[in-house]
């Protein structure tokens, strides 16, 4: 018997992908091998007022995964209390108040976590709605504060995701990139990769070296072939190769901004495309012998 996979942050990205081209459940199945019953599964429950899109539903996923076939919350199990939760934060009061109240109080130990998370885990809905517009961010989804610390060290002035333009998340003009490098054997050689979001136009970038000064140059002689309307912003992870950001921006015109540690799909599409280079260049490939011709 095939044991099941959870669908990955690659195949939601090339969901949203197909979805926004209008593709229906049946082909999307077919390209990524699963059932259709997975796919319109997938699509019912991580979709938000009927729009998909991969980054979303991949951290509607994980929390759901995160809490399914646990006990019961104690927010579930005490009637009482959840009603009292309910009024306090109608009230505009904050997890962390009516935590501490009902503790000295009501001499009920609930956590201001478990509160957060049982208005994000709420079903899509009127309640949930109106509990999040009580909260002070009113944030529709909670980042994930778990794990979030680099060990790889800091890179100087580092732009954040968060401070991105709009247009660059929903994809309405081109000239908005994210690159990634694809290690090769023993992580001694690379090939750089650079996607562009709205159109999924690739630039593979042959590169001598992989330190930072390497990386800069390759990639901005690469890009500088384009004329100057598409090079607007680069979504880049927090690899060292990236920490000469700056002379990078200067020679480019090209803006990046980094994404959350441990984040890979808020660069999805960069995500998805190297999974496909992978059946071209398999692991273990040496690309110091991979030719500038035959990466095109």
């Amino acid at each position: 018997m095939i044991k099941y996979q959870r669908i990955n942050s690659y195949e939601r990205e090339a969901i949203a992908i197909f979805r926004s081209k209008g593709y229906p459940s049946n082909r999307i199945a077919e390209f990524l091998g699963r059932s259709v019953s997975s796919i319109t599964r997938e699509i019912k429950r991580n979709s938000y007022s009927g729009v998909y899109r991969a980054f979303p539903a991949h951290y509607r996923a994980e929390e759901r995964q995160r809490y399914t076939h646990t006990k019961r919350r104690k927010i579930d199990l005490d009637d009482a209390m959840r009603r009292l939760i309910l009024d306090k934060l109608r009230l505009f009061w904050s997890p962390k108040q009516i935590s501490v109240w009902l503790k000295t109080e009501m001499e009920k130990d609930i956590s201001h976590e478990a509160i957060y998370q049982y208005i994000y885990l709420l079903g899509r809905g009127e309640l949930k709605k109106e509990l999040i517009s009580c909260l002070r961010q009113r944030k529709p989804l909670r980042q994930n504060r778990k794990g979030v610390t680099e060990k790889r060290g800091s890179i100087a002035d580092m732009i954040t995701i968060h401070e991105r333009p709009s247009e660059v998340a929903d994809r309405t003009v081109p000239g908005h990139w994210e690159g990634d490098l694809i290690m090769g054997k023993d992580h001694k050689s690379a090939i750089g990769t650079i996607v562009e979001r709205q159109t999924r136009y690739l630039l593979l970038v042959k590169l001598k070296e992989k330190d930072a000064k390497s990386v800069r140059r390759a990639f901005a002689k690469k890009l500088k072939e384009l004329p100057e309307s598409l090079r607007k912003t680069m979504t880049y992870d927090r690899g060292k190769e990236m920490a000469e950001h700056k002379k990078f921006t200067i020679a480019t015109g090209i803006k990046v901004y980094f994404c959350d540690p441990h984040s890979p799909w808020q660069r999805g599409t960069c995500e998805n495309t190297n999974g496909l280079i992978r059946n071209f260049f398999p692991k273990g490939t040496d690309f110091g012998k991979v030719t500038t011709e035959k990466l095109g």
